[in-house]
């Protein structure tokens, strides 16, 4: 039998051709937290994609484990938990069908299509998930006709599924089978329900939290916090998917093959309008003089500030809109993270102190210089804007750390109104598989550097696990300190996005380090059918998609 090498980090070990991953990988040195105990390891990359541990190694590999630490290790983790728990449905609770909708922090919101889900039955799902982890049930892999697959779901009911593989390219697939259940999740599973050792089930009616485990302790589930605001804005996305009559991707397109595309993408905006009016109205009854406009990367929180802006001018008043980017500090002064480069998502990265006698000083009717940043120098320019507020006007002010300690401690907190403006998308590629809020942010960042500042896909892709941390430390924390939140997704946007980056990301080779993930959207986008030239004339100037694929009338139309 002839051997073969498998290379991780500086180490290497020859196996005879066949032998499984998990096998190989034990002769190698495994990974191990700071105290030296080893890390599970779950899955490895290799030449650009995720290899489960029962995989024959047939040619010499370089590998690199993948454990609950990695962001493609907690996506593997938390797709076999929800095969476990479904599993766990259908033996209980069989005929009743749930969708899966969205997180809640390190957790996954689940509702039952019909009825709800008492405190016991969550009870008994959560013993009966512990049951099937203590068997170390295999998760079966078999390869399917996508006919077998359709006829498969609408047999079971589940028709959102066999609706949406008719829009697949590929005539065959892989499934996964464990405790009866067949189920498809659009990726690797883990070898066996034995390695799910870390979750819990929290009510949370009419549905459930599904906790997983937190990326700093994976020994155990994440706490639940609770987030009423958050879930808020959900329930109100959930309505806007009633009124559109879209929930997954296949009644989107749906529209696009009837010809309701244009009708559907009016509808949508409206609703985005009247929100945005809503809110408007709230910052007048409450009197407020600043407001703060913050939330995560890519949300669409400038062109929200300038509808805003709008709003409240037609309401008769004078909002002044500033950018908290322009606070700051010099290259030389800015904190640097542990590789050395600037930290661009720290709030040490503003000058606090003069945003907070600029803030100060306007509310006290002094006139204002005002900075402006020149992020060509990374520097202050020595330009300014002088500005003046009057007893009726407001200042709308943008910026990811809007409501940081930091920055509103030294601020009157009965004139403040704090806005969380995120994409908390809701559109499913089905019931039990969801599209995340942080892909579909990546897309949008990566459309909108292409157009304006020449980066490539792949480039975005490199800096976005540095911005991801950069949220859940300064941004996430804070967002139940707003008073009001705005969903900025828009159920239409995804094909619009895939007309403009799906070739794109086509051109990233197996071999570089960004192929994964441009693997992971193009596997989300291959099921939207793409619009057209017509469909893109439909979006309004003013949209919050405007921002991201271009003729803004805020930023680009003169």
């Amino acid at each position: 039998m002839p051997t073969i090498r498998i290379t991780c980090g500086n180490h290497t070990a020859d196996v005879p051709a066949g032998t499984l991953l998990r096998d190989a990988l034990a002769l190698l040195p495994s990974p191990a937290r700071e105290d030296g105990t080893p890390v599970p390891v779950l899955a490895a990359m290799c030449g650009g994609q995720v290899l489960e541990l029962n995989s024959p190694l047939e040619k010499d590999a370089s590998v690199t484990p993948l454990t609950y630490r990695d962001e493609e290790g907690r996506r593997l983790y938390e797709r076999s938990l929800r095969f476990l728990f479904l599993a766990s449905m259908k033996r209980l609770f069989p005929g009743q069908r749930v969708r899966m909708q969205h997180s809640v922090g390190h957790g996954l919101y689940i509702a039952p299509q019909q009825g709800s889900l008492t405190h016991g039955d969550v009870r008994a799902l959560e013993s009966d998930m512990r049951s099937l982890a203590a068997q170390d049930l295999p998760f079966e892999k078999l390869t399917w006709t996508r006919q077998q697959a359709i006829d498969y779901f609408e047999a079971e009911g589940w028709q959102d599924k066999a609706e949406l593989l008719r829009y697949r390219p590929q005539e065959t697939m892989t499934m996964y089978r464990m405790a009866g259940l067949c189920e498809y999740f659009y990726g690797v599973m883990l070898p066996s329900t034995g390695l799910l050792t870390a979750f819990e089930l929290r009510p949370h009616h009419p549905g459930l939290v599904l906790c997983a485990p937190d990326p700093h302790a994976p020994e155990k589930p994440a706490p639940y916090v609770p987030r009423k605001k958050f879930l808020q804005v959900f329930d109100e996305s959930r309505r806007w998917c009633s009124i559109l009559g879209a929930q997954n991707v296949s009644d989107v397109n749906r529209m696009i093959r009837d010809g309701r595309i244009r009708e559907f993408i009016r509808i949508n905006e409206a609703l985005h309008d009247r929100s945005i009016a809503a809110i408007a109205d709230d910052i007048l009854r409450r009197r407020a003089r600043i407001v703060m406009i913050f939330g995560p990367s890519s949300s669409g929180k400038t062109t929200f500030a300038n509808r805003l802006k709008v709003h409240l001018q037609v309401l008769g008043k004078l909002p002044h809109l500033i950018s908290l980017d322009d606070f700051y500090r010099n290259r030389a002064d800015l904190p640097l993270e542990s590789d050395g480069t600037p930290d661009l998502e720290s709030v040490d990265a503003l000058d606090i102190p003069l945003l907070t006698r600029c803030l100060e000083g306007l509310l006290g009717g002094d006139r204002v210089d005002m900075p402006l940043y020149d992020f060509q120098t990374a520097s202050r320019s020595p330009k300014v804007q002088p500005m003046q507020l009057g007893q009726e006007e407001l200042l709308l002010v943008e910026g990811i750390h809007g409501m940081n300690d930091r920055i509103v401690s030294e601020l009157p907190e009965q004139l403040m109104y704090g806005v969380y403006v995120s994409a908390l998308g809701c559109i499913n590629l089905d019931d039990h598989n969801r599209i995340r809020t942080t892909d579909v942010r990546l897309l949008r960042r990566m459309v909108r550097d292409m157009r304006k500042r020449n980066t490539t896909p792949a480039q975005t892709i490199d800096m976005w696990p540095k911005v991801r941390m950069g949220e859940e430390k300064w941004i996430f924390p804070y967002q139940e300190r707003a008073d009001v939140m705005f969903n900025t997704s828009l159920h239409y946007e995804l094909p619009v996005l895939k007309t403009m980056a799906y070739e794109l990301l086509l051109q990233i080779p197996p071999s570089a380090p960004q192929h994964l993930v441009a693997r992971r959207l193009l596997k989300m986008l291959h099921y939207f059918l793409p619009v057209g030239g017509a469909v893109m004339e439909e979006i309004p100037p003013l949209s919050i998609l405007r921002e991201f694929v271009g003729d803004s009338a805020f930023y680009d139309i003169h």
